[in-house]
């Protein structure tokens, strides 16, 4: 329990006794996040004083107030009129939340990747009730307390790169849960990844493909769930204007290796939409010929589109694109005989692994799920190869 009275975990705890039909009283403070719960049984103590009380005499104790459910839901509109002269960006992050792709940007300082990043965000659709549950479930763990407001709102965290691998995956005395966990079934947004240290970055490679982490100290041993979709961007070299046309690089070739290096692998090959972003003129940023209803009804065309693909995708595998296991990628994302041709050519051109390989046929049938065809033709193939073929990495 914690200075101001509230408890963490009492989300789980309070389905557990709803679960089994028994009586669950709690601290006053943990009222709102209790109001989530469904179950009769919950009371409040707002004092160890009140309970005994309760216990002793039969005082009346508190009741969570019961909080509003998904159809009372509103979230803000995301600000696509602020993201100017980046349309491959927007479609980027289009792709990537119509199919819960992970997506890594490059480019320098000021070109937007942020602000991309937070639109791939809110163009998730909401969470369902019963996702909304474990989410508030592994939020209760954490110091702070569920944001009702926020309750159906697919997690977004950006941890600093100064964040430790216990920070990440969790840990502490307790085997609290990391910001993979705290992330589960949203976005976790690495900005500056390269600035991350190595062995912080491969603490991500397992949870990427398990979607869980098992979380182990001295006397506990936890398995969180942590399936999350990450969006990461970076500068294409340490002073950030190696690929800016109009300002000189200061990097030495040496720093420049070192920098496009920090990133494995292993760990690329799970980042199946690489784009690199162009620098803006000035012309782009100060251009205000689109007016802001035009970019607000790019963003709820955006979201119509990746909601329709949620709605396909469910129903046609039971899952996201993103996470079909290799024998459903034979049978729901095949390819033609001229497509396997093409695309082995441009693996051995490439170098590409099998696990790319496989990454390319789920970007491939999430751009087919956009255009609402049943079969991937030869453009979404083509479109899923160049969103992959990052120049910034083949230097």
């Amino acid at each position: 329990m914690e200075k101001s009275g509230r408890c963490r975990g009492v989300i789980a705890a309070a389905l557990a006794a709803g679960s089994a039909s028994r009586c669950l009283i709690a601290p006053a403070s943990n009222g709102a996040e209790l109001g989530l719960v469904s179950h009769s049984g919950i009371q409040l103590a707002a004092s160890l004083l009140q309970l005994v009380d309760y216990v002793k005499n039969g005082a009346q104790l508190g009741f969570p107030r019961a909080q509003q459910g998904a159809q009372n839901w509103h979230r803000s509109t995301p600000s696509f009129q602020l993201v100017r002269g980046q349309s491959l960006g927007i479609r980027a992050v289009t792709i990537a939340a119509a199919g819960s792709h992970n997506l890594l940007m490059i480019g320098p300082p000021g070109c937007g990747k942020s602000m991309l990043a937070h639109n791939c965000a809110q163009l998730l659709p909401p969470l369902s009730e019963s996702d909304a549950m474990k989410v508030a479930c592994i939020r209760s763990l954490s110091p702070n307390a569920s944001d009702v407001a926020t309750l159906f709102d697919p997690p977004f965290r950006d941890p600093h790169h100064s964040a430790t691998s216990v920070a990440l995956t969790g840990g502490g005395n307790r085997a609290m849960p990391g910001e993979l966990s705290l992330t589960h079934l949203g976005v976790l947004f690495l900005d500056e990844i390269a600035e991350f240290k190595p062995s912080v970055l491969d603490s991500l490679r397992e949870p990427m493909e398990a979607g869980e982490i098992t979380v182990t100290q001295a006397n506990y041993r936890v398995k969180y769930p942590a399936r999350f979709q990450l969006v990461a961007a970076m500068n294409p070299c340490p002073c950030g204007y190696s690929s800016d046309p109009k300002r000189q690089c200061r990097c030495a070739p040496t720093q420049l290796q070192h920098y496009q290096r920090r990133l494995s692998g292993p760990l690329l090959d799970r980042i199946d939409l690489q784009v690199e972003l162009p620098a803006l003129s000035s012309a782009e940023l100060l251009d205000t010929s689109e007016e802001d209803y035009d970019a607000v009804a790019r963003w709820r065309q955006a979201q119509k589109q990746v909601k329709a693909c949620w709605l396909l995708q469910l129903e046609r595998g039971g899952k996201l694109n993103s996470a079909l296991r290799a024998e459903e990628v034979e049978t729901l994302c095949r390819l033609s005989h001229k497509q396997r041709r093409q695309l082995g050519k441009i693996m051995d051109e490439l170098g590409l692994s099998a696990r790319a390989l496989h990454r390319i046929q789920r970007v491939a049938r999430t751009l087919a799920d956009l255009d609402a065809q049943p079969d991937i033709r030869e453009a979404h193939l083509l479109e899923a190869i160049a969103m992959r073929r990052l120049q910034f990495l083949q230097r």
